[in-house]
């Protein structure tokens, strides 16, 4: 009985202080409300992690499919670099025949200007065009690369004065410059 007491007294004394500092118990509508808000709140966290994980699950996919038309375009580069050494042989042996009057070489010339083609075929198919630039074209240093300058009378400064190699694009990428001699002003 004195443990009831004394239950009742600090009941009695805790209601008394609820009262005295404005403290009450929250009613049902009120932890409803609470409940209500802290539900509202995790959907608007929920909704935005959704959202961000939406975005980037967009971002991956624009970029695997700029990392695939990437390998695409230029995963043969590579290759296509070290097959620029067989054109300039296979040029170099038709310029070769050129001045060769044997009508037995005719038949060699012939096949390798067929395999110069196909070469060539093959080069375009795949993206890959020359830059055949001419004596007189202005230098540019995004396409060709000058082996030399020297001053020739009639020229501008910049001219194009020989081409030694013929330059090379895969799309829209540089494989190799046009390998030139550059006019420097005539003295």
């Amino acid at each position: 009985m004195a443990e009831q007491n004394a239950d009742d007294f600090l009941d009695s004394l805790a209601e008394m202080e609820a009262e005295e500092f404005g403290e009450k118990e929250p009613t049902e509508e009120e932890l409803e409300a609470d409940e209500l808000e802290t539900i509202r709140a995790e959907r608007d966290e929920f909704k935005d992690r959704f959202l961000r994980a939406l975005a980037d699950a967009e971002n991956s996919r624009k970029r695997s499919d700029r990392d695939r038309r990437e390998a695409e375009n230029y995963g043969g580069s590579k290759l296509s670099r070290d097959m620029l050494p067989v054109y300039d042989n296979l040029v170099r042996a038709v310029e070769a025949m050129k001045g060769d009057d044997e009508g037995a070489s005719d038949a060699l010339r012939e096949g390798i200007e067929l395999t110069l083609k196909e070469l060539l075929h093959v080069f375009k198919k795949h993206g890959i065009q020359p830059i055949l630039p001419e004596v007189g074209d202005k230098f540019d240093p995004q396409e060709h690369q000058a082996m030399f300058e020297a001053p020739v009378p009639g020229t501008k400064s910049g001219e194009i004065i020989q081409v030694s190699a013929t330059g090379f694009m895969l799309h829209d990428r540089l494989l190799r410059p046009a390998q030139v001699g550059v006019s420097s002003t005539p003295g």
